[in-house]
């Protein structure tokens, strides 16, 4: 019997790797891939067989069931199994259902954690989630159920909406339902991490004008303080040009 360790891979460029996921990846006899992470994460294991198993929102995607049980497969025939999944594993990655799968088969897994979506759009746009005195909490959020229906809520400081990016008028709705001021900062970047990820400011009332400057792009949504630029205003001048330009365009 072999063993599964499940690597986070990090949103958007293969680099985000963290040093132990790249050194499990290294020894991987087969590594199961997501969608989104970098096809040059090949690299680090040419020998092993990597097999897609990924899933999009909106499109063709690899049921978890059949997930599930290609992880259970490919470790009883295997000495190595990599699971790469985007960003972190443990969060909005369908961790605990492939983990459950591994262990009623009597499977030893490991779970190297990683870089999530969240953090790497605050570091694209310069932008700490907390801030002293102002944002003291910060909360992770599907924006859709399983059930497709999309809830927002205001339940701290940062909220820090995934896989809104084609529900972003709707989503405008729903946080002034849920009590957040219309003129609430609102920091939209897709594909974080990557050499072309777009970033966009809004207020909550005015969301719904990143749709079209994101569309197609997996995206992450800053609602509140985690979202606001920084004080000095000198943010803007350092970015580098394409990332300033998107925000000069979409105000």
């Amino acid at each position: 019997m072999g063993q599964v360790i499940f690597v986070s891979a990090g949103p958007g460029a293969a680099d985000l790797i963290t040093v132990r996921g790249a050194r499990a990846l290294a020894r991987a006899d087969v590594v199961l891939f997501d969608a989104l992470t970098d096809p040059a994460l090949r690299e680090l294991a040419p020998d092993a067989q990597w097999i897609d198993v990924g899933k999009r929102g909106f499109c063709h995607s690899t049921k978890q069931t059949a997930i599930n049980a290609a992880l259970v497969k490919q470790a009883q025939q295997h000495g190595l199994v990599v699971r790469l999944k985007g960003g972190d594993a443990s969060v909005f990655g369908r961790l605990e259902e492939e983990l459950l799968a591994l262990a009623e088969a009597g499977i030893e897994s490991e779970v190297v954690p990683g870089v999530t979506a969240a953090i790497a759009a605050a570091a694209q746009t310069r932008r700490p989630l907390t801030r002293r005195g102002t944002g003291r909490s910060v909360s992770l959020t599907t924006a859709m159920t399983k059930d497709g229906e999309l809830v927002a809520q205001r339940t701290a400081d940062t909220e820090v909406f995934y896989m809104a990016g084609q529900q972003l008028p709707a989503l405008s709705r729903k946080l002034i339902e849920a009590g957040w001021p219309a003129d609430t900062p609102v920091s939209v970047v897709s594909k974080a991490g990557c050499a072309d990820a777009l970033a966009s400011d809004h207020a909550v009332a005015s969301l719904g004008a990143a749709s079209m400057l994101h569309k197609g792009r997996p995206t992450v949504v800053t609602v509140g303080a985690g979202a606001r630029p920084l004080a000095n205003n000198t943010e803007f001048e350092r970015m580098p040009a394409p990332l300033a330009l998107v925000e000069a365009l979409s105000d």
